[in-house]
């Protein structure tokens, strides 16, 4: 059957895959993440009234004053957790807001455990990803900062929020070889690579961004 043009299911897919030509331009040369990237619709993922924006490259707004990562942000730290070619295997996300990098990680990786501090985000990222049936998907309503020990270690940590620095109880719930990315600081932020070997841990920083802060507690 021929698909119409104004058909918004192809309009949503043609505005993705700009989304993604954006950027390989701007310097994302991981393909298994932008594969992953175009199987999430960003639109699902924002208020209605954002649906038109939602393929920009942009941090948009979201419930209680929390925001949806800009796409090239989301490209980039994905990519550094991947990069050398290793696979995420089980991973933590710290901030699962609406749900968005959550879906993307369950492509990408073996398990993922998406925590998130405030309920009322937490219930719209379910209704979120119910629809795509990620089995390897958990999103659970718990204090990120401490991380999730219980299921420790992971092989990968993201978090979604600014640390004013890297939180050692995070460090500590890396498997060997594991890869923990996040923004660190205040006012001026950058992208943190956390690699543990064994028992020390080497750190590299990155580019500038532009996070909510990372909170302690639920709500």
């Amino acid at each position: 059957m021929m698909v119409r043009a104004s058909d918004p299911a192809a309009k949503a897919t043609r505005a993705r895959a700009r989304m993604l030509d954006r950027l390989r331009e701007q310097g994302i040369r991981d393909e298994g993440v932008l594969r992953a990237m175009m199987g999430v619709p960003r639109h699902l993922f924002v208020d209605e009234a954002l649906a038109t924006r939602a393929y920009e490259d942009t941090a948009l707004p979201l419930l209680r004053q929390q925001t949806i990562s800009q796409p090239f942000v989301v490209a980039r730290m994905l990519e550094l957790l991947r990069a050398g070619g290793r696979t995420l295997g089980k991973t933590l996300e710290v901030g699962a807001g609406c749900g968005y990098q959550a879906a993307i990680l369950a492509g990408l990786a073996s398990e993922v455990y998406a925590v998130e501090r405030i309920r009322q985000l937490l219930d719209r990222a379910k209704e979120n990803v119910r629809t795509l049936r990620l089995p390897n998907l958990r999103l659970k309503y718990a204090d990120g900062s401490i991380g999730l020990p219980e299921v420790a270690p992971f092989d990968s940590i993201i978090l979604a929020a600014a640390a004013t620095g890297v939180p050692q109880t995070l460090k500590e719930q890396l498997a060997d070889g594991g890869r923990l990315v996040l923004p660190v600081g205040g006012t001026d932020q950058w992208i943190v690579l956390v690699e543990r070997h064994g028992k020390s841990y080497r750190e590299s920083r990155y580019e500038g961004v532009r996070f909510v802060p990372l909170l302690a507690g639920t709500e």
